[in-house]
Order: structure tokens, then C-alpha cells, then sequence
């Protein structure tokens, strides 16, 4: 590859912070040629398609990078579950599978470097408890913490009791929880 590629990488570095698109090395222009190249010399990790992690810009990828990274593979997908609480701060042990939500009629594909498990609601469900997160490296969809304990009981991933000796539920998390079983429906 010529030098000049890897002078223009360099200037990359500087502009963009961590994440950055197809279409974004396109526009700066690299060609496919050129991005497939510095994949094989691992100055580009694929993330999902149309999106790369610059390998050698300065920077470690975030604690919440698999938020992230779901997020740019498809915009409406919001971490829920287990995942969801501990990206929260409220179980201290990540889970080994990224749990996420999509819309019912949302048949985005989703293919990460790591597992996840996918669960499809109905609009009306879908939007309850939706926050947005924000971060230098990009942002993400999750369900508040309400939301995300009342998923863990209705996908069944888990136990109240499994869940209790991992975080303290006082009980105004109870009654909000019961609130959102009442609004979703759920007994």
C-alpha cells in the first residue's frame, strides 16, 4: 500500500475517535481496496457491516462497546435484561450473551463478533423504558432499570431470587416494576 495511505489513516485518527463507517472512508477516499487492506493489516477490525473500529488510533474500546457496536448494526436495537442491568451499574457480572430488543417488524440483521440473543416485541411494548446513552464513542439504546428487571421475569431469564442476591431491590423498585407489569399487561 502507498504511504500516502497511511498518512491519510494518521489524519483519520485525529478526526474521528474509535468507530467510524464505510462511508466515512469512502468519503475521505480510501477505496474498498484500500479498507480491505488495512483490515489484513489490522489497522481496521470489522465491527458489523459498513462499520470499523480504527485499531491503532490511541484509544481502547469502551466497557460498553457491545452497546455501541449493536447500535451502529441497527439504530433501533435497545439492550434489555440481564445486559441491560448491568450496563445500568446494578449486577456486577456481565452477562455472557448481549440480551437486545427490536421491534416485532424490525428484520435488521445482526451479526457481532460476540453472541446475542435477540428478543422481537410489539410496538407497544417496545417503547416502554427506552433510554438513550451517550458517549464519546457513540450511543446506544437501554431499557431503565424498571423495565429491564420486569424483562427478566417475562423472557424468563433469569429469577427474582437469582436477580435479588445481585442487586438491591428496595421496594420502590417493586412497586415501579408492578407498574409496568400493569401497563404492559403482564400478571
Amino acid at each position: 500500500m502507498r504511504i500516502e495511505t497511511y498518512y491519510k489513516l494518521e489524519d483519520l485518527y485525529k478526526r474521528y475517535i474509535g468507530y467510524i463507517s464505510t462511508k466515512e472512508l469512502l468519503d475521505e477516499g480510501f477505496s474498498n481496496r484500500q479498507i480491505a487492506g488495512l483490515m489484513e493489516e489490522n489497522y481496521l477490525e470489522k465491527v458489523c457491516h459498513g462499520c470499523y473500529w480504527m485499531l491503532q488510533c490511541g484509544y481502547e474500546k469502551p466497557d460498553d462497546y457491545k452497546c455501541i457496536e449493536v447500535c451502529l448494526s441497527d439504530p433501533r436495537a435497545v439492550i434489555a435484561s440481564k445486559s441491560a442491568c448491568f450496563y445500568q451499574g446494578l449486577i456486577k457480572t456481565e452477562p455472557d450473551v448481549l440480551s437486545i430488543v427490536t421491534k416485532r417488524t424490525d428484520r435488521s440483521k445482526i451479526n457481532m463478533n460476540f453472541p446475542v440473543k435477540r428478543h422481537y416485541f410489539s410496538d407497544s411494548n417496545y417503547q416502554l423504558g427506552i433510554e438513550r446513552v451517550e458517549t464519546e464513542f457513540g450511543s446506544y439504546n437501554i431499557y431503565n432499570v424498571e423495565r429491564a428487571l420486569y424483562d427478566i421475569v417475562r423472557l424468563k431469564d433469569g429469577t427474582i431470587i437469582e436477580i435479588t442476591n445481585q442487586l438491591k431491590v428496595n421496594s420502590e423498585y417493586y412497586k415501579r416494576i408492578m407498574r409496568y407489569a400493569e401497563m404492559l399487561r403482564y400478571k
